[in-house]
């Protein structure tokens, strides 16, 4: 491996180094595989406290960059008879929407994991906002745990928002309810069956799925400095208006959330990895050495992002759990991102997975437009601008 002086490199570089002295980004790091081999770039720090630099072993939490390895598991299963992606919620869950809004009979697996569920936008919960998104909330919240039935019962306390297969609705709840079908499917743990299907099959030994109690992530880890709290009420918060209201005082001190209870994400994305393998893993998904034929075109079967509320300034395409995304240049990138309190992971790379950048920041402000043009940086075009 390769490190920061690589001129290759060099404009990645200058991109990481200028994120740390103008937009007050505590530590960001990027790696790139290519032909040329690996090259790990950083600037900044894991801890502000103690000044420890960034390494390619950190860990850190991959936000619904964990929504890909669900899908995966799903594929999975489906390859081997144990399920199909055209099943229903009913028959896996029966008695899950009964006295809701919802039919559970024209619900799909597949629905859940293209976002086309048209199940509300749970992210944006008031309960969860309140929770999570108000300094007050977070530190009294950040070590509650949280039960699957409590996930699976918020998936549906609302109404729908579209048909089922009408409108791409980015949300976590669809995903809390296929890790539940996973869990009926098999007789297993959701993370049993991540790590029988994908991690293990895959070498991935930095990367885990959270067990539900856990509060401090297992190994090297960087701080998570988090800024990301709302001054709004919570039940004004849509998943439309969610970027555009206004955030506490970004002059105030960063919040302290590396020691978390994460067990709300769970299937949407309750992962621990590190640079190097979520590269090794995405590259997998995106080229179809894991999965097998039909199930690798169902994954990457995908459908735009306008007209939705999802990341509406980069032209995306979503499928089960993976995107798409263009570059300005007509380039297309294959990848995954997410992002959770002090930690945005975001991993693009050629279809055929020989080029391939995974950049990680252990806080949660300035990260789309960094990672835009760390792109830029990297492959020579900006990202294709939103519909």
């Amino acid at each position: 491996m390769t490190h920061s002086a690589d001129p290759e490199h060099a404009k990645v570089q200058e991109v990481l180094n200028r994120a740390v002295a103008e937009e007050g980004v505590p530590g960001i790091v990027a790696e790139v595989h290519d032909e040329s081999g690996t090259w790990f770039g950083s600037a900044g720090f894991a801890d502000l406290r103690t000044g420890r630099r960034r390494t390619p072993e950190d860990r850190f939490h991959t936000g619904s960059s964990g929504k890909a390895f669900t899908a995966a598991t799903m594929l999975q299963l489906e390859a081997e008879g144990k399920l199909s992606i055209e099943d229903t919620l009913d028959q896996w869950l029966p008695g899950l929407t009964e006295g809701t809004a919802y039919d559970g009979g024209a619900i799909t697996v597949r629905h859940l994991l293209n976002a086309t569920s048209g199940l509300h936008t749970v992210n944006i919960h008031p309960e969860l906002i309140s929770r999570y998104h108000t300094r007050s909330g977070l530190t009294e919240h950040i070590l509650d745990p949280w039960q699957i039935e409590e996930l699976l019962a918020m998936a549906v306390a609302r109404p729908p928002e579209a048909a089922p297969g009408e409108k791409f609705i980015y949300n976590n709840g669809g995903f809390h309810l296929a890790g539940a079908i996973i869990e009926r499917a098999t007789g297993n743990s959701y993370a049993d069956e991540v790590e029988r299907t994908v991690l293990r099959p895959l070498g991935l030994t930095d990367t885990y799925v959270r067990p539900p109690e856990e509060i401090r992530i297992q190994g090297l880890h960087p701080k998570a400095y988090t800024k990301w709290f709302f001054d709004a009420d919570p039940a004004e918060v849509t998943a439309e208006n969610a970027t555009s209201l206004p955030m506490e005082d970004p002059a105030l001190a960063p919040f302290d959330a590396t020691d978390f209870n994460t067990s709300h994400y769970w299937a949407a994305g309750n992962i621990i990895s590190t640079t190097g393998d979520v590269i090794r893993g995405y590259r997998a998904l995106a080229s179809g050495s894991l999965l097998p034929s039909p199930q690798h075109q169902k994954m990457w079967t995908t459908r735009s992002n306008k007209g939705s509320a999802w990341i509406t300034h980069w032209d995306l395409r979503y499928g089960l759990g993976v995107f798409e995304q263009k570059l300005a240049s007509g380039l297309l990138l294959r990848g995954v991102g997410g992002g959770h309190h002090g930690s945005f992971t975001y991993v693009m790379g050629t279809p055929c997975g020989d080029h391939t950048i995974s950049i990680h920041t252990n806080n949660d402000w300035k990260h789309f437009d960094l990672f835009g043009e760390i792109l830029e940086a990297e492959f020579g075009s900006p990202p294709a601008p939103g519909h």
